[in-house]
């Protein structure tokens, strides 16, 4: 599947924030919980994985949701 430009300014705007959100409440998340429950960490982790694809999505304009066929409102 190639990375070819398919959102908007709006598009990677919301996904850039988003990506910023999540990373960030991973983060603090694990910062300060710890130590975390294995489950807690397990959660926190995938959160900043999410934020960080999802940034990188929005520096790439590109939606895997949108790449698979779906078509999004925004």
């Amino acid at each position: 599947m190639p990375v070819t430009c398919n959102i908007d300014r709006k598009g990677r705007l919301l996904r850039g924030i988003g990506g910023v959100l999540a990373a960030t409440g991973g983060t603090a998340w694990l910062v300060l919980g710890w130590p975390p429950a294995w489950w807690e960490a397990l959660l926190a982790v995938g959160l900043v994985l999410l934020g960080g694809f999802m940034i990188l999505e929005a520096r790439l304009s590109w939606c895997v949701v949108r790449a698979l066929g779906f078509r999004t409102p925004i």
